[in-house]
């Protein structure tokens, strides 16, 4: 299996990246096609894709804060079942993520990513691949570490219409201490601001939770 790096639309596997998407996230979740254009081309956003035999069978993408020392996991995908591509994304990934942060002089306190709430998901497909299904992706990813951040979460919908998109939890995983208990809330606005800045329009429940995190001085870790 090849870890292969996309930082063009016109790249032959971006298409059938693009389509393995759409196939398992609902529409609100994918960036049109032609956006992704400038996005590709950012040296802070890395977009893998698994190849099998010349068929991308799984992609994630993920970004590093190195004012933050926290990296972000925006999606992984696994494209078909039983053949292991979800411990290779992971352990490439955080192969390629620490090379990152070492050729940065930073650090890695910890990685954000949105998990699926299985019982606030419960009709979506996710293309019928099992390894997808919320129960199996929560199981897997508290496994690796994850947590969820003490809070109900929401986030803009990534047609850029003001929708507000629920039925996920922001979680958290502790990299330089894996016991910690909690975070500071204002890493984790200052993240979601500076995250979702390429969004202008977002509803009034996104801006309210932010202004709510604001008001506190921690955030706790909770077992998902």
């Amino acid at each position: 299996m090849q870890y292969h790096r996309i930082t063009d639309i016109n790249d032959k596997h971006f298409r059938a990246m693009h389509e393995l998407m759409g196939r398992v996230f609902p529409p609100e979740e994918v960036l049109e096609y032609d956006l992704w254009a400038e996005p590709l081309q950012d040296p802070g956003i890395r977009v893998f894709v698994a190849v099998l035999d010349g068929e991308v069978v799984g992609a994630t993408e993920y970004r590093y804060y190195e004012d933050l020392g926290v990296a972000m996991t925006d999606f992984t995908i696994i494209g078909r079942d039983a053949i292991g591509v979800g411990p290779f994304l992971a352990g490439q990934r955080m192969e390629d993520l620490r090379k990152v942060v070492a050729a940065s002089g930073g650090t890695l306190q910890g990685m954000f990513a949105e998990i699926y709430n299985p019982y606030l998901s419960e009709k979506l497909e996710f293309g019928g691949v099992k390894a997808m299904n919320p129960f199996v992706r929560r199981e897997v990813l508290a496994h690796l570490g994850y947590r969820k951040l003490d809070f109900d979460y929401v986030h803009p919908s990534w047609h850029n219409d003001g929708g507000a998109v629920h039925g996920l939890d922001l979680c958290f995983m502790p990299i330089a201490d894996a016991k910690q208990a909690d975070v500071p809330a204002e890493l984790v606005s200052t993240f979601l601001e500076r995250y979702y800045a390429v969004l202008p329009q977002k509803p009034q429940a996104w801006y309210t939770m932010v202004e709510g995190l604001k008001g506190r001085e921690r955030v706790g870790l909770k077992a998902i």
